[in-house]
């Protein structure tokens, strides 16, 4: 009881992140490129109640930041400006999924105020609304990745299960050199070949296609297993007495057999390949500026100054930990329900 309470909160949790990234223009104050060169590297703003002289406001309020002439990304508090926090306000304008736009944000201040809930960076621009946006191609790779590993994975695990013969050996013996391959080297090659300066959404793409082609060997001996055993019960047998054609024979009585193998392998290949993805952004391999994306905002830490200086540019790190381990655990609970031991 205590575990399957455990899991609907892990779930819940993550389906409410992904919720907020994917609506990141309406969760974001300041859009991904939007500057403020007055405050680079400008530390998390803190949101009060109460103000210098002890009184209370229903309504929440950040102070304003004072730069230091003497010290290049030091501030100081300026306790005398104020700026309240209003909720539904009109922005920069975004789009809903793509296709409705709008100015609506769920909070922002009057400007010169600037909120900014995990800092700033060099140049200025909200890492908390970077953040939100860099989640969509994030987790847009990583979810596109799987799944065509997935339908790879399914299509060639049940053809040779289902077929056997020179069939089945071809293929698995195609699955073992696919899972011996060092795939983030094989990244750093293609990405090394192709032009350095090359649209967005190519590179995306390119991403994208290689990780998901690389992963398809893992699903596929799992699926091919199962449809192996399905193959042989008396049911499938019986259908085929009866005249039953292969695809009928597949898409009726083995294929649901696979449902529980494909969720729990989406679960656990999801995390990889956005782990993947940040790891080329953050090489710059990936996706480039202006552009954000989990990556690409934490390749400020390579430079030494950054890494020692401002502790919150470590914040889209950090928050991505209790992510994956979400997955993970959602994962776990998978395997133990349906009995799936990975190979």
């Amino acid at each position: 009881m205590k575990g399957s309470r455990t899991f609907w909160t892990v779930l819940i949790l993550l389906a409410a992140f992904h919720a907020v990234v994917l609506f990141a223009g309406f969760f974001a104050p300041y859009g991904y490129s939007r500057q403020n060169r007055d405050f680079p590297y400008a530390p998390p703003t803190r949101i009060h109640f109460v103000d210098s002289h002890g009184h209370f406001h229903l309504r929440p309020f950040i102070y304003g930041w004072q730069a230091s002439s003497d010290s290049y990304g030091a501030y100081a508090v300026d306790s005398s400006e104020t700026y309240p926090i209003h909720f539904f306000v009109g922005g920069a304008r975004y789009e809903i999924a793509g296709l409705i736009p709008s100015r609506t944000h769920l909070f922002g201040v009057t400007a010169p105020g600037q909120i900014s809930l995990m800092g700033t960076d060099g140049y200025g621009r909200d890492q908390f609304s970077r953040f939100l946006y860099g989640g969509q191609i994030s987790l847009a790779a990583g979810l596109i990745a799987a799944a065509l590993s997935l339908l790879l994975g399914l299509a060639i695990g049940s053809l040779a299960g289902f077929y056997g013969g020179w069939l089945d050996n071809a293929l698995m013996r195609g699955g073992d050199l696919f899972m011996a391959l060092p795939w983030l080297y094989l990244l750093f090659a293609v990405r090394a070949a192709m032009p350095l300066h090359i649209a967005q959404g190519q590179v995306f793409l390119l991403i994208v296609v290689v990780i998901g082609l690389i992963g398809w060997a893992r699903p596929a001996r799992l699926i091919r297993g199962v449809v192996l055993s399905a193959k042989e019960r008396n049911f499938v047998i019986a259908a085929r007495g009866f005249g039953a054609s292969d695809f009928y024979l597949l898409r009726r009585h083995i294929l649901p057999h696979t449902y529980s193998i494909l969720l729990t392998q989406m679960t656990l290949l999801i995390p990889q390949y956005i782990l993947a993805e940040v790891t080329l952004s953050f090489l710059g391999l990936g996706i480039g500026q202006p552009l954000p994306s989990w990556g690409s905002l934490l390749s400020g830490l390579q430079q030494y100054y950054v890494l020692a200086s401002y502790w919150w540019m470590f914040l889209p790190a950090i928050i991505l930990i209790p992510v994956f381990l979400g997955y993970s655990r959602i994962a776990d609970a998978l395997q133990e329900r349906f009995a799936v031991v990975p190979l």
